[in-house]
């Protein structure tokens, strides 16, 4: 991870960067959270699987939401950021018109499913819930594969989340609102290593 001082990256240069870095790697998928410039692991089959059954759950919700994927977000409310979580539930409509790094205004959810890296720790376990607690993002769901966890974040304070729910793989965890559902965890331990 390299670390950039704010006043030397600013948003317009870190777009202009992560649109560079996807034409020379396709693969390559830059990230700004807490004043850190990172890349964003090549997600695994099990790591899409895990999103599409994700997205199969929210699609049977109905009511006009849609679970987005890797779409990109400006992130933290006292320092500018940008990250790419791996889902992002919001209404349907809600980033029409919006570029590559959309408000997260709307987002009622935001899904990371853990990569094996060695980023991981710090990059899905610390630095994006504080990130997404900051923006005020109701929801953020962890599918830890390391661990064979989940963790559901919920009510941010503006600093970090209040709740946070861990169980293991197998469990029913719930989604609070504005999401509202009961998640059955059981098929992701089909989905791991």
């Amino acid at each position: 991870m390299i670390v950039v001082e704010e006043s030397v990256l600013t948003q317009e240069v870190f777009e202009d960067l992560a649109r560079h870095a996807i034409r020379a790697e396709e693969a390559l998928r830059l990230e700004f959270v807490n004043g850190k410039l990172g890349v964003k692991a090549v997600p695994d089959g099990d790591h899409g699987r895990i999103i599409a059954w994700l997205m199969q759950i929210c699609i049977q919700l109905g009511r006009g939401m849609w679970l987005f994927g890797e779409q990109g977000l400006h992130v933290e409310t006292y320092r500018k950021g940008n990250a790419r979580p791996d889902a992002v539930l919001a209404p349907l409509e809600n980033f029409v018109g919006q570029g590559e790094w959309a408000s997260p205004d709307g987002v009622l959810m935001v899904v990371e499913v853990t990569s094996y890296d060695e980023d991981t720790d710090r990059r899905d376990r610390v630095e994006k819930p504080r990130a997404y607690a900051e923006t005020g993002i109701p929801v953020y769901l962890l599918i830890d594969r390391e661990t064979c966890e989940v963790k559901v974040h919920s009510e941010p304070d503006g600093v970090r989340y209040e709740r946070v729910v861990t169980v293991p793989y197998g469990k029913a965890v719930e989604l609070p609102d504005p999401v509202g559902i009961e998640l059955d965890t059981e098929p992701l331990k089909n989905w791991v290593r």
